[in-house]
């Protein structure tokens, strides 16, 4: 049985979620919601999280899963406000809990992965509605890293990106470029005709955003890692252009609140939450 697939691009952090079903009128599980956040302003508002919600109904569908692929540096998670509207267990890699100690020094928090519903050992199998699905651990971008199979498909996270755009960055706590080697070589030794979905997409000049691709065309025209590529050439490539990357603009909100299962700060005494920027530490 193959899933039903519906995808949301956030253009703001380029980032696409995704509402995998077994039928109209069965049950899903939506995998790396966004919660919109204005840096500039402080301010969280749903516009993308309430697309997902207006599809989930609009399809008669349960809510079984909340995925997310690993803790991401670039958006906040809706993943609390989708379970209150719609249900659902949040589920993570249990490699959470290395990347929750790697930052406890800056970002003091629980270390145990509790806050989420559910942590994934590796090639976890599990069930959504009729689907058989199947929890990969692809550690390199993070040690938490995660791919989900569903049926002919795969949600890869932030291991590889659309083939003309290459691969994810390593140089987070806990990252490892020659890790990320073997965990993309692992999704690509999949069979040619799996698809696989992305978790971002950075277009080039040119091309519209774009999020599925195959195995078959990863391995034959991916810019970092195609048929060929040898690991070590991988890692000197990949430490190299990790070295000229910036810090990414969410880093610090989004690190604060997605360890914590997408839970925002709790409110203090003057009713406000507040997210912290730490001085000097990274």
């Amino acid at each position: 049985m193959q899933p039903h697939i519906q995808a949301f691009f956030d253009s703001g952090t380029s980032t696409i979620t995704y509402v995998v079903f077994d039928r109209p009128g069965g049950s899903c599980a939506i995998i790396d919601s966004v919660l919109d956040f204005d840096p500039k302003s402080g301010r969280t508002s749903t516009t993308s999280a309430d697309a997902v919600v207006a599809c989930v109904r609009e399809q008669q569908l349960s809510v079984q899963w909340l995925l997310e692929t690993h803790a991401h540096a670039d958006h906040l998670s809706a993943a609390p406000y989708l379970a209150q509207h719609l249900g659902g267990q949040v589920g993570i890699g249990a490699g959470i809990r290395t990347v929750q100690r790697a930052f406890s020094a800056v970002f003091p928090q629980p270390r145990d992965g509790l806050r989420f519903d559910h942590l994934f050992a590796p090639d976890e199998t599990f069930m959504i509605g009729a689907l058989t699905a199947r929890a990969m651990h692809v550690p390199g971008h993070t040690p938490a890293d995660m791919a989900y199979q569903v049926g002919d498909a795969v949600f890869v996270g932030d291991t590889m990106f659309m083939p003309d755009v290459g691969t994810a960055r390593c140089d987070f706590p806990g990252g490892d470029a020659a890790m990320l080697f073997q965990s993309v070589k692992r999704l690509l030794s999949l069979p040619p005709q799996t698809r696989l979905f992305m978790c971002h997409d950075y277009p080039p000049a040119g091309r519209e955003p774009a999020w599925e691709t195959t195995v078959a065309k990863q391995r034959e025209r991916n810019i970092h890692v195609h048929e060929g590529v040898e690991q070590s050439d991988f890692v000197a490539m990949r430490t190299r252009r990790d070295a000229t990357l910036d810090m990414p603009t969410l880093i610090l909100p989004a690190i604060q609140v997605n360890l914590n299962a997408g839970h925002l700060p709790v409110a203090e005494e003057n009713g406000v939450r507040y997210l912290k920027i730490p001085l000097n530490a990274f």
